[in-house]
């Protein structure tokens, strides 16, 4: 008889919310991360507190995990104590977390082989959007578990995207984030530019946040980088796994990525700059150096 639990594990500044919105529509529910005390913010007095991951694998048949790196991801499943260890019936996993492509078809074919399924399906949004359960989920894994936990997804997230086989998820996030990053080196080196040649800063933030420039990079960013708030955001290097999983489909495919190439060696030169826990708009900072200017609305 297969486990009637569903179950998350990671609740840091995405999984909690996710976590909340799951267990809205999900009965047994249990969750768990490695901190206890990220237990404590959850919301609903009918969540199930597990208190080792075996615990937790061995009473659910679909389980969410949103971790801050493969490594996680791998100690979770593989590691002594961890799920694959106490599975039972007919499992399946569905990942959440940002990870490398090939990281996530060897998870994938390595789970196979125990009869447990897997799916890389990471997300898009800001912790807000995870807390209203708007997120962009992308899948990749197989339709037929897609089609299975498609309510559970949709608890979760507004936009729920099947990408295709093990690996398309990530391969989708790291487009979309690849995109956004070289929107945001734009910002970054023109801005300053700008301010250089004359151009006042609040002159500069009416336009490129209302006219044909408009991006979320721009509405996300340019205030921040207006007010000089480089923290409390997503550190840079942390992201760095995005342009590693497009640089590894470029070479394989033979592409030309100038922009990509472009975009990257900024994000490099910010991280030996010392940005790396530093969000993305902290490059501005090594445009700013070389030009002697500032964008700000001091």
């Amino acid at each position: 008889m297969r486990n009637s639990g569903i179950g998350f594990i990671g609740l840091g500044q995405m999984g909690l919310g996710m976590a909340n919105n799951l267990a809205k529509i999900a009965a047994p529910f249990y969750a768990y991360d490695a901190v206890p005390a990220a237990t404590e913010r959850l919301n609903g007095d009918d969540i199930i507190i597990a208190n080792t991951l075996g615990n937790l694998a061995a009473n659910c048949h679909l389980i969410f995990l949103c971790l801050p790196s493969a490594k996680e991801v791998n100690e979770v499943i593989f590691g002594a104590g961890g799920i694959a260890e106490s599975a039972q019936g007919d499992l399946a996993i569905i990942d959440t977390s940002t990870i490398d492509r090939l990281e996530a078809i060897a998870i994938h074919d390595q789970l196979a082989g125990r009869s447990i399924a897997y799916a890389d399906c990471p997300i898009s949004g800001l912790p807000f959007r995870a807390t209203d359960g708007t997120l962009t989920l992308m899948f990749g894994g197989s339709k037929l578990l897609f089609d299975r936990a498609k309510p559970q997804l949709d608890a979760m997230g507004e936009f729920i995207v099947y990408c295709g086989e093990s690996g398309a998820g990530q391969m989708m996030k790291a487009v979309n984030n690849i995109i956004y990053d070289i929107n945001i080196v734009a910002l970054c080196e023109v801005l300053p530019l700008a301010v250089a040649g004359g151009l006042s800063t609040e002159a500069l933030t009416q336009v490129v946040t209302t006219a044909s420039a408009r991006s979320f990079a721009g509405d996300h960013f340019v205030p921040r980088m207006l007010a000089r708030q480089f923290d409390n955001d997503f550190p840079m290097e942390d992201a760095y796994k995005d342009i590693l999983n497009v640089q590894r489909i470029a070479i394989e495919k033979h592409a030309m990525t100038p922009l990509v190439n472009a975009m990257t060696s900024s994000y490099q030169n910010a991280i030996a700059a010392g940005y790396g826990r530093e969000p993305k708009s902290s490059i501005i900072k090594i445009y700013e150096k070389a030009l002697g200017t500032e964008f700000s609305d001091q």
